[in-house]
């Protein structure tokens, strides 16, 4: 194979990868305008934005498995996301220091 073949076929290789990972940005592509109960939550990943994907994305698991994202923008999801990101205080004594 001539090396004129050569670069062309890495060339095209680089495109069809760089195609690839274009196309998978992110893992939200549709977004829920509302949200389900707290009791029917089982998970909630907050994924902060990367080179790959420039915004911020939450995906909830319910208690069926069934995946779906939130619209962050949305008041009540911002609720939601504070009253969970607030730190809880603890009620019980550590334990003592001698």
């Amino acid at each position: 194979m001539s090396r004129i073949m050569k670069v062309f076929l890495f060339l095209a290789v680089m495109v069809c990868i760089s195609e690839a990972q274009l196309s998978a940005q992110c893992l939200c592509q549709r977004v829920r305008n509302k949200i389900i109960l707290v009791s029917d939550m089982q998970d909630i990943n907050i994924y902060q934005p990367t080179v790959f994907c420039d915004r911020v994305e939450i995906v909830v698991t319910n208690n069926s498995g069934l995946r779906y994202c939130l619209n962050p923008n949305l008041k009540a999801v911002q609720r939601l996301m504070a009253s969970i990101m607030k730190p809880k205080t603890s009620t019980t004594a550590g334990p003592a220091v001698h």
